[in-house]
């Protein structure tokens, strides 16, 4: 029985979803600063209230989250930031996120975009297609069919974007 480990196996079983936790409360410490700083510290504000509770439900720990709002009080400003596009198909793009540096994330946008064969549009150029939901969340007011191909091309676009740590939240009118 050579070569059979159950160690190897658990390994990266175990790898593939610590790197997925990861990436998830990496997203989560930058959704806690935000909202702390907007809420100018206060960590009974209902934005922050509400991004603790996301943490919690993502079983992040008390350590982390306390480190989270810390951070927000010595950190430098982060800024929204809301790009553009359309992808593949026809479809509209929103990309929000938060950031330190305007410039350098708007390149890696570019980039991002440049890849997969799309490009920034102006502003205003996509937000027509969405309208802002109950919960404060875009949705879309237009949608567009897609063929097969261009919803896996939009797939790798939009993971991609999300990838990207200064992407909060993408959205897309495809249907």
């Amino acid at each position: 029985m050579a070569g059979h480990s159950k160690w190897a196996k658990l390994k990266h079983v175990k790898g593939k979803s610590d790197a997925q936790k990861a990436k998830l409360f990496s997203k989560l410490v930058r959704f806690i600063s935000i909202e702390a700083k907007k809420a100018k510290g206060d960590r009974t504000a209902p934005g922050v209230r509400t991004a603790i509770e996301k943490a919690r439900a993502a079983n992040m720990p008390a350590d982390n989250i306390e480190r989270a709002l810390d951070k927000a009080s010595s950190s430098g400003e982060l800024e929204q930031v809301v790009y553009e596009s359309y992808g593949p198909g026809g479809t509209a793009l929103i990309i929000e996120g938060y950031t330190d540096s305007r410039n350098r994330t708007a390149q890696e946008i570019k980039k991002i975009l440049s890849d997969h064969g799309t490009a920034l549009a102006n502003p205003g150029a996509a937000s027509w297609a969405f309208a802002k939901g109950a919960e404060g969340k875009l949705e879309a007011t237009v949608t567009v069919e897609i063929n097969e191909e261009d919803g896996q091309k939009l797939s790798e676009l939009v993971d991609a974007l999300e990838d990207h740590d200064d992407v909060s939240e993408v959205y897309t009118n495809a249907a």
